[in-house]
């Protein structure tokens, strides 16, 4: 699962790292979370551009999202057969610019957050897929979901799941949407264990209204902080085919 990241890096490193013509400008972000604005690459006719869209995957054949779980994660082992993916995994494949993720390790009552970042310090390019969903009322959102997959063996010590992280090689696979039936579920797979480092980080990261350097500053010691759960509505109900994380912290 992921469900929040940083963005620190430069744009220029972004830009000259993922090949796009684009030259946006924005600022760094310590602490991006479900349903905000957020930048990824995908490929057109063989070339590369920047796009924003909301962090939260809205298929195109949905009538009503009221009625709709904040999907923000698209588990891999369903993306050919869960409806809500189908398409976008054959026609809409992405990449969000990121250069570190969070995970929470829970014990009972109570939360640790870590950072898990490249150890390269390079961009750290989270498979995902995206889709323009249209109102009734002709209104057009672009929408995107990071891809999951088992944890590898660095993550394994703080959570079972972790996002689709590519190779240099396997971008180029991911993003090349001209042919349908090319096999880029073998792309669905964690990532190398030596890609990663996963560093203690302040729990003030659990508040999304808190973005500054300090959240991605590794402690000496782990820092836990209460579980703050959160009631969700009956008419958004969890599924197990997709992982979820709304408003949790």
């Amino acid at each position: 699962m992921c469900g929040r990241y940083a963005i620190t890096l430069p744009p220029e490193t972004y830009r000259e790292f993922y090949g796009y013509p684009e030259q946006p400008n924005f600022p760094p972000r310590y602490n991006v979370a479900p349903t905000q604005p957020v930048p990824i690459v995908l490929e057109d006719r063989g070339e590369r551009h920047f796009m924003l869209v909301r962090w939260g995957f809205l298929p195109s054949w949905l009538k009503d999202p009221k009625d709709f779980p904040l999907v923000i994660n698209a588990r891999g082992e369903t993306l050919e057969t869960k409806p809500t993916f189908k398409a976008a995994l054959k026609r809409r494949r992405c990449i969000f610019l990121a250069d570190g993720f969070y995970e929470w390790q829970r014990h009972g009552r109570e939360k640790t957050p870590f950072l898990i970042r490249p150890r390269s310090r390079k961009p750290l390019p989270m498979a995902g897929l995206w889709e323009t969903y249209s109102s009734p009322d002709g209104a057009e959102i672009d929408t995107a979901a990071i891809v999951t997959t088992d944890a590898n063996g660095t993550m394994s010590a703080v959570h079972d799941r972790m996002p689709v992280i590519l190779s240099d090689e396997d971008m180029t696979a991911w993003l090349d949407v001209r042919d349908e039936r090319a096999n880029v579920m073998r792309l669905v797979r964690p990532c190398p264990d030596d890609w990663l480092e996963v560093v203690p980080v302040s729990s003030r990261v659990n508040k999304v209204e808190n973005d500054d350097p300090g959240l991605i500053e590794p402690l000496s010691q782990p820092e836990s902080a209460p579980v703050k759960e959160t009631k969700r509505k009956a008419k958004k109900p969890l599924s197990s085919d997709e992982d979820e994380q709304g408003s949790l912290f």
